[in-house]
């Protein structure tokens, strides 16, 4: 039986079967994303914790305002969408980085926008949740960030370079044993270089830290210091301090203040290096560390292409299972990126998997002009 409108009191005009239908969308919507935001903040702790349960809250509260405008037909509820129960899902078993990334892209196509139906401040709400996200992913996109693009590209790197020179060289009528050895030299010799660039990297960083690291100096010949022209606040006044902070400072190295304690000082850099080295969010890792981690994030790319001639399979069937092993890791990693950068997983692999795909394609027809095979 069709759905009927509500009769009103006073004589109002009741909500129409698309409306009904529409309300009970947003209300299934709101009910997933409150427990979305729920069981995130019940995996979280501390300041992210506090905040995810006070989103899901105020998803509760959406979820009351359909249930009121609904009235008896909220007793008939719908299911959440396939997304909605994919990000439960995720909430549930994942870390929250990937599923913040995915909310945010969620929050971001609010379907109260010029909706009559739902109130401008649960719009706002919709618009504020977004930001909030948004921060929250940013938080964990930063601790990611350095060792899974490391990860995401250096595998990526030796996807689409040897999968470039096993189709070239497939395409050329070499032996498979030829085109086999050509792949395990490329993978070598991708994973090396990449390895040898990454060690210097950090290496070379590393060292220019160092050379702009402040030193324990000041407190070794504070003690010899002319009182009267001495040279100590420049150090500061360097550094980035009011003169009146780098005053301050001198005389607690002269020992005559004991502490830090002046609420008037003001710095143009509001977190300062002071004789302790380089400040805490410096995280480099180690050369050697970051050299092993691009050789085998390379090479456990670069293998893919190659596993075909490795099994024993030769010929175009080869190239064409490598093409179709790598296209699905291109997608999985390009996916990745997008998720990590808060865009399209599925654009992000589309392009991915197009730009993997157009340089295969370019060194085959590259391999076909010096095929040797004979006709």
């Amino acid at each position: 039986m069709a759905e009927q409108p509500i009769a009103p009191a006073h004589g109002s005009v009741g909500p129409t079967p698309a409306q009904i239908r529409r309300w009970r969308k947003y209300l299934a919507d709101e009910r997933a994303e409150a427990e979305i935001y729920r069981r995130l903040g019940e995996s979280s702790t501390g300041r992210q914790q506090e905040i995810l349960l006070q989103v899901a809250a105020a998803e509760g509260r959406h979820s009351q305002h359909w249930e009121t405008k609904l009235g008896p037909h909220a007793e008939r509820t719908v299911g959440p969408s396939l997304s909605s129960r994919v990000l439960m899902f995720l909430a549930e078993h994942f870390g929250s980085v990937f599923v913040l990334a995915l909310l945010q892209r969620a929050e971001s196509r609010s379907p109260y926008d010029g909706d009559a139906d739902a109130p401008p401040a649960m719009a706002a709400d919709e618009a504020v949740h977004e930001e909030i996200v948004r921060a929250l992913a940013n938080d964990g996109r930063q601790r990611l960030s350095g060792n899974f693009r490391a990860a995401v590209f250096g595998a990526n790197d030796g996807l689409v370079s040897n999968l470039a020179l096993v189709m070239g060289a497939g395409a050329t009528g070499m032996a498979p044993t030829m085109v086999l050895f050509t792949g395990i030299a490329g993978l070598l010799a991708g994973a090396l270089s990449m390895g040898a660039g990454e060690f210097v990297s950090v290496r070379s960083q590393r060292e220019l830290l160092e050379a702009s690291s402040p030193t324990q100096v000041t407190l070794a010949v504070a003690p010899d210091l002319d009182l009267d022209a001495n040279e100590l606040e420049l150090i500061y006044k360097a550094r980035g301090m009011s003169p009146e902070a780098a005053a301050h400072r001198a005389q607690e190295r002269l020992g005559h203040l004991d502490c830090d304690c002046d609420p008037s000082l003001s710095f143009k850099d509001p977190a300062p290096e002071d004789e302790e080295g380089p400040g805490e969010h410096v995280a480099l890792g180690t050369d050697l560390g970051a050299a092993a981690s691009s050789f085998c994030f390379f090479a456990s790319g670069a293998v893919i292409p190659i596993l075909p001639y490795l099994i024993g399979m030769s010929g175009i069937w080869a190239m064409v299972v490598a093409m179709a092993l790598v296209g699905v890791a291109l997608l999985i990693t390009g996916g990745l990126v997008g998720l990590l950068s808060g865009a399209s997983p599925l654009a992000r692999g589309l392009r991915q998997l197009a730009i993997g795909y157009g340089a295969a394609i370019a060194t085959y027809g590259l391999g076909l002009i010096f095929n040797t095979s004979v006709a």
